[in-house]
């Protein structure tokens, strides 16, 4: 009891003393300073248990550990996320979008730290994911259970779930730009005076902490060996139109692959990606973990890249030409051991994944060109370098946070004017083939997608089934005339549904299609409803998203229409003016800053 008198003085003290918004800045620092924490014990205990497991790996044998190791890390993680946090952590960056899509600023406790151990076994173990998915969802959670403790407003614990997140990419990458332009072009968080400065603070507290934790050094060695020409340019262009191919295939095999797991059992899912995973690591071993061993060795330049095939069956090949042609083949099955890794029990996200096989495709694209010799000779680490920023750009639907994010990991600012030009590259030719990024995907298939579009964002709260008007009388299509004047008689309404004994909708009576027959005593046993019921304009789908119901209204210039369900029941009368209403209301409620 005296900690909690404790915590209402304090309380009523900071009510009296700070104003919302100096508090927030406060507890922003915090969150900082908690993120890149667990951004450190996350990365941590990755290379514990990736150190643990293969320190005793040969280098020029196959390693039939692949074929377990992975596994055992998948279903480790599985168990625990089944049997002990009891609910679904998997796709981080996508459940973040929607809270901050939909206004939800609670995220449960167990977020603050069950992501953690469920990814660093699963990456410590092999698994094929990053850990920047899951450390997203902690520092996100860590924002808002912190808010929540101190007994934030609603608006305020909406910032804070964004500066959970760009604190998290701050400290795991120690690229403070990048962290916030994440929020803003990936979480779709609308950037006010109200929410850029948490932001800022955040991300450069998280950043700072991670410098003190692991040194000031880049997360990727990389340094310009010749300057960037413009006579380049063109090879530039055409590898963000690779770049944004590439990405166009890793969006729709993931979502391919996710579907099928989608519908298969708990144990089955494991089985599959269990067998998935351990074979296609096993003959491609690069595809163990995060792959950032595979990065730098590329970023290194050299012959560097022949010891790729270390480890696995095509070891010691003389050809360059096999090793380009094996790393085609880890491009392309990169794809399905992320799927793999998640469908299968493991916790991971496709941040790494990007960056690996940007790498890849940026360092193939200019070596297959300077061998052909019929060009001039492009540097072949900083392809690599515009590669990872032209993948990152492609699947996330992030130019800038691509561009950023690779100049702050490797240090390689020089590239910004080419890092630039193959992230819009990249970025505009998946626009043609894909609206949503990966992570905004799944919840446009929902209609649940908030966008910075005002009007569809405001939208996207509303539900139908709450704006339904169910209190206006039905009538049977077998009714006289005059017991219909008997219903209008008791009802302020001039719109009344026709529905058949099992409820479902037959039509409509307007009042002003029958007001010249209506007063006539003489009519009323000569008519019966089903003589002058007219058809619905249209009619509403109780599981339609509000975008299609605004759609609807406009296309028929109804005022009113019926609802019902896919069986024809009718369900409801939605108006627009109901719906106008509800979206001044929601739009004063989510829209307007912090007070000043």
């Amino acid at each position: 009891m005296q900690l909690k008198e404790l915590l209402n003085r304090f309380f009523a003290w900071r009510d009296s003393h700070i104003k919302e918004r100096h508090f927030l800045l406060i507890i922003c620092f915090l969150v900082g300073i908690l993120t890149a924490l667990a951004a450190y014990v996350l990365k941590t205990a990755i290379h514990f248990f990736q150190t643990f497991l293969t320190e005793i790996f040969s280098q020029e044998t196959v390693n039939f550990s692949y074929l377990l190791f992975p596994i055992a890390g998948i279903l480790i993680a599985g168990l625990y996320v089944r049997y002990i946090v009891k609910d679904d952590i998997s796709h981080g960056v996508t459940k973040i979008l929607f809270a901050i899509s939909q206004r939800k600023s609670r995220i449960k406790p167990h977020n603050t730290y069950s992501s953690l151990v469920a990814s660093s076994v699963t990456i410590g173990f092999g698994g094929s994911v990053g850990a920047e998915a899951p450390i997203v969802l902690t520092g996100s959670a860590i924002g808002s259970n912190l808010g929540s403790f101190f007994r934030l407003e609603q608006q305020s614990l909406m910032i804070l779930v964004g500066c959970g997140a760009a604190g998290a990419i701050a400290g795991i990458f120690k690229a403070p730009i990048a962290g916030i332009l994440f929020v803003i072009e990936v979480l779709l968080l609308d950037l006010t005076m109200s929410s850029i400065m948490p932001l800022l603070v955040t991300a450069v507290t998280a950043t700072t902490v991670s410098y003190l934790l692991t040194g000031m050094g880049a997360m990727f060695a990389f340094s310009q060996m010749e300057p960037f020409l413009l006579d380049r340019i063109p090879y530039v262009i055409l590898l963000g139109i690779v770049c944004g191919l590439l990405s166009l295939y890793v969006v729709r095999s993931m979502s391919w692959c996710e579907g099928i797991f989608h519908r298969l059992s708990h144990w089955k899912r494991f089985m599959l990606g269990g067998a998935m995973l351990s074979v296609l690591i096993f003959f491609f071993p690069p595809l163990y973990g995060e792959g950032y061993n595979t990065i730098n060795t590329l970023l290194a330049g050299g012959d560097g890249f022949l010891t790729l095939t270390n480890e696995s069956l095509f070891y010691n090949m003389e050809s360059r030409w096999v090793v380009v042609i094996f790393l085609i083949f880890v491009v392309l099955f990169k794809v399905f051991a992320t799927s793999a890794t998640n469908g299968g029990g493991g916790t991971g996200g496709v941040f790494a994944p990007t960056l690996f096989l940007g790498c890849i495709v940026g360092f193939v694209f200019s070596y297959s060109l300077n061998q052909s010799g019929y060009i001039m000779l492009l540097p072949e680490e900083n392809f690599a370098l515009m590669g990872m920023a032209g993948v990152m750009a492609g699947v996330m639907h992030a130019p800038l946070t691509g561009t950023f994010l690779i100049a702050e990991l490797t240090g390689g600012y020089e590239l910004f004017l080419p890092l630039m030009i193959v992230s819009l590259t990249s970025y505009a030719t998946i626009l043609v083939f894909e609206k949503h990024s990966i992570y905004a995907k799944r919840l446009a298939k929902r209609g649940e997608l908030i966008t910075h579009h005002k009007d569809k964002a405001v939208l996207t709260f509303l539900k139908i089934d709450e704006l339904l008007e169910k209190d206006i009388p039905t009538v049977k299509p077998d009714m006289t005339l005059g017991e219909m004047v008997r219903v209008i008689s008791t009802s302020n309404r001039n719109i009344f549904p026709v529905v058949d004994n099992n409820n479902v909708l037959v039509g409509l009576v307007m009042m002003n299609d029958i007001r010249n027959i209506m007063f006539r005593p003489e009519l009323y046993d000569r008519f019966t409803v089903e003589k002058f019921m007219v058809g619905a304009p249209a009619q509403i789908d109780i599981n339609s998203t509000m975008e299609e119901v605004m759609d609807t209204f406009e296309n028929t210039k109804a005022w009113n229409l019926p609802v019902v369900d896919k069986e024809g029941v009718y369900k409801g009368i939605l108006s627009q003016s109901s719906v106008f209403n509800s979206y001044r209301e929601v739009l004063v409620e989510h829209y307007s800053d912090l007070d000043e």
